[in-house]
């Protein structure tokens, strides 16, 4: 019982300190802080079960070390929780960087560049998941026949006949406009496209046309990053 008098003690302490703001202190705003309240007297109360039983003063001591650690771990893991899911997605863009490190309030997505020395990007070409490299040599969004069909795109009643040049040498290609194309969160619509003949590509380009709708793109040694 005197562990649960202690908790509520603290949390009138904490509740007073709330309204002077003392979380800034650490990082935390009022409702970051008083949001801690609740999670500090559960602690408080569960610590309580293990004091209450007689122990030595080193195992107590040691005891009480350990609850200090865990809270002291869950407090900085909740002050610095933004900063944390940003490690945590950095290291997840190393393992799969097709898939993009979203920044929603700058309106910035950043790829890193993959093992075969291109930036592998998965974007979204009406609502398929379409695997592309970036390429600013390109000139257009380009989709293999394949992705194209995948993409609800009617490639029986195109006309193949801009010619264009590839990785696999020369080959033809058809005029589109993509309904809705997103890449790392963001959304373009209405986007001219070309789609090649069979076998005259291996893997859809993502092109200049929706490149230089970007306000920025900017490529470093091992990351791209796209500004909406």
């Amino acid at each position: 019982m005197i562990f649960i008098g202690i908790a509520l003690v603290v949390a009138v302490g904490l509740a007073l300190l709330i309204s002077a703001d003392a979380g800034s202190m650490v990082g935390l705003t009022q409702a970051q802080t008083a949001q801690l309240v609740p999670l500090l007297v559960i602690l408080i109360v569960i610590a309580g079960g293990v004091f209450t039983r007689r122990r030595k003063a080193s195992e107590l001591m040691g005891s009480v070390l350990l609850w200090v650690g865990i809270f002291g771990v869950a407090a900085l893991t909740y002050a610095y929780r933004d900063e944390l899911t940003n490690v945590a997605a950095r290291v997840a863009g190393e393992f799969r960087p097709e898939v993009a490190v979203v920044d929603a309030e700058q309106g910035l997505a950043t790829f890193r560049r993959g093992m075969g020395g291109h930036f592998e990007i998965n974007a979204t070409v009406n609502g398929h998941t379409t695997p592309m490299i970036f390429d600013t040599g390109a000139s257009a969004v380009v989709l293999t026949i394949a992705d194209a069909e995948a993409a609800g795109i009617d490639t029986d009643g195109l006309a193949f006949t801009i010619p264009v040049s590839t990785a696999n040498g020369t080959g033809r290609a058809a005029r589109v406009r993509l309904d809705r194309i997103e890449v790392g969160g963001i959304v373009r619509e209405r986007v001219v496209a070309f789609v090649t003949e069979g076998g005259a590509l291996e893997t859809s380009l993502l092109g200049m046309t929706f490149l230089e709708t970007l306000s920025r793109y900017s490529v470093t040694q091992n990351s791209l990053e796209l500004q909406d």
